[in-house]
């Protein structure tokens, strides 16, 4: 069979992603710090947009409704009619209106501006200047200090910065222990037994019962094996116990002390407020811009197309047209994301009310798609209104995801949220007897008692979740 190429035409149905399309998705899913900084930039390089204020709005209001405002406007001639409907964008809607507490309204906020952190290398690398070494030593100490990790640890192995910069192994340790003796401290360190070691020694507790330990019997303390500790160094088992925890005060990860990043702080973009006995839905949107279409383009847009006109007027008035779509458009979109937001929060609330009246031992279990086919929109939909955003309810401030989790079956049929399920968890080793800690196969006997069907497996992997260690590692002697 000859095979020849051929050209051929077919019709077929397909979803193309617009640029307006695009637009609308990602200002459905930003949350409300990230979309301030894109409505301002929106309008700056749009000039059909401005922003209004308060008393810009009322001012325009009061004009509009003068005497005078209304004989024009009567007197206008309908042949000259506006086919662009202004009044869609020029009145003050109710959506437009931002949530302001009453609490914050006359209290002015100053703006924070971010200060510069030290990193460690900076930091060590000022305190060696001050000690005044010899060119070759600072140029091997400086070395040794690129060599440090986050943590403050020593990444590369001694051997081969000893073949890397062809220094004696005796100069390098020395060196080593240099940088060992600044601040923070336990930095240089090469694992974490030796950093250990460093914070002890700078305390002055070199050869004490912690110190002897962590030196002679380090493999012990990490299994915490602790009457094998005590028979070996002929102590009781309660001051071995008083030993750990005055080690477990040391910091195994100095460096951190001074790489850490500063606190980020949660805006949250909802805002859940009880009214008597009902849940009112806020959106925290005070701090956006108010859109609405500049009045200095309106006369243009306004005169009556001229039989003859030039190009340049042509292109001016196609120039402008396109920037009022564009401008229509996204106050259309902004309008649309904060009634899908508001749309969102109110489902969750009917479906979470238990939650909100009583506790997180009352939240159920909740999916994406359980919203999305109540308030009929797709499941990605709502999976964009809920990513990265966060509400203000008065039970605390939580994620949007908070309140979707999957659930476990009870014996009387009903389903109990992973969360409640955890919650109890941490609940009952908060409450356990340290002596004898709960294993995982007797947390899930209880939570069977309860009611909760789970398995020894399922309690491992939430203990695990929620940062809780083994029941061996709990176990305390004293």
């Amino acid at each position: 069979m000859e095979m020849k190429p051929s050209l051929n035409l077919s019709m077929r149905p397909a979803l193309i992603m617009t640029p307006r399309l695009q637009q609308a998705l990602k200002l459905l899913q930003v949350p409300t710090l990230e979309l301030q900084q894109i409505l301002k930039l929106e309008i700056m390089q749009n000039p059909l947009l401005e922003e209004v204020d308060e008393l810009t709005d009322n001012e325009d209001l009061a004009k509009e409704d003068s005497p005078e405002e209304k004989a024009n406007e009567e007197a206008e001639d309908p042949a000259e009619e506006d086919p662009i409907d202004w009044s869609e964008f020029m009145q003050d809607g109710a959506l437009d209106r931002p949530y302001v507490p009453q609490s914050e309204t006359s209290v002015e906020f100053l703006e924070k501006v971010p200060v510069t952190r030290t990193t460690l290398a900076e930091s060590l690398l000022e305190q060696l200047h001050f000690l005044n070494l010899p060119k070759p030593t600072l140029d091997l100490a400086e070395f040794l200090v690129c060599s440090l990790d986050d943590r403050g640890w020593l990444a590369t192995p001694l051997s081969d910065i000893i073949e890397q910069t062809g220094r004696p192994a005796e100069e390098c340790e020395a060196v080593l222990r240099v940088i060992q003796a600044l601040e923070p401290v336990g930095v240089g360190a090469r694992d974490l037994r030796e950093c250990l070691l460093i914070q002890l020694d700078a305390k002055g507790m070199k050869d004490s019962l912690p110190w002897k330990i962590i030196h002679d019997h380090f493999d012990h303390l990490v299994n915490r094996r602790f009457p094998e500790i005590a028979r070996l160094l002929k102590v009781t088992p309660e001051a071995v116990q008083e030993a750990a925890d005055a080690i477990a005060t040391l910091n195994p990860k100095p460096g951190l002390t001074v790489s850490a990043e500063d606190p980020k702080y949660v805006v949250p973009d909802l805002i859940v407020e009880r009214v008597d006995e009902e849940y009112v839905v806020l959106l925290n949107d005070r701090h956006l811009p108010r859109l609405r279409i500049s009045s200095a383009y309106e006369s243009v847009l306004r005169e009556k197309k001229k039989s003859e006109c030039t190009d340049g007027e042509a292109k001016t008035r196609e120039y402008i047209q396109g920037k009022l779509n564009s401008a229509r458009w996204l106050i259309q979109t902004i309008e649309q994301r904060r009634r899908t937001m508001i749309k969102v929060m109110n489902c969750i609330i009917r479906e979470q009310r238990e939650f909100f009246d009583k506790g997180i031992a009352f939240l159920r279990p909740l999916t994406l798609q359980q919203v999305a086919r109540q308030i009929d929109m797709h499941e990605s939909t709502v999976s964009r209104v809920c990513s990265g955003k966060y509400v203000q309810t008065p039970r605390g401030v939580f994620e949007l995801k908070f309140f979707f989790s999957s659930g476990l079956e009870t014996e009387d049929g009903e389903d109990v949220s992973a969360r409640t399920a955890k919650d109890i968890i941490r609940t009952l080793i908060e409450e356990e007897s340290k002596q004898e800690p709960l294993s995982d196969q007797h947390i899930a006997e209880l939570l069977h008692e309860r009611g909760l069907k789970i398995a020894r497996r399922t309690v491992a992997k939430y203990r695990e979740q929620l940062n809780i260690l083994p029941a061996r590692f709990r176990r305390r002697v004293a």
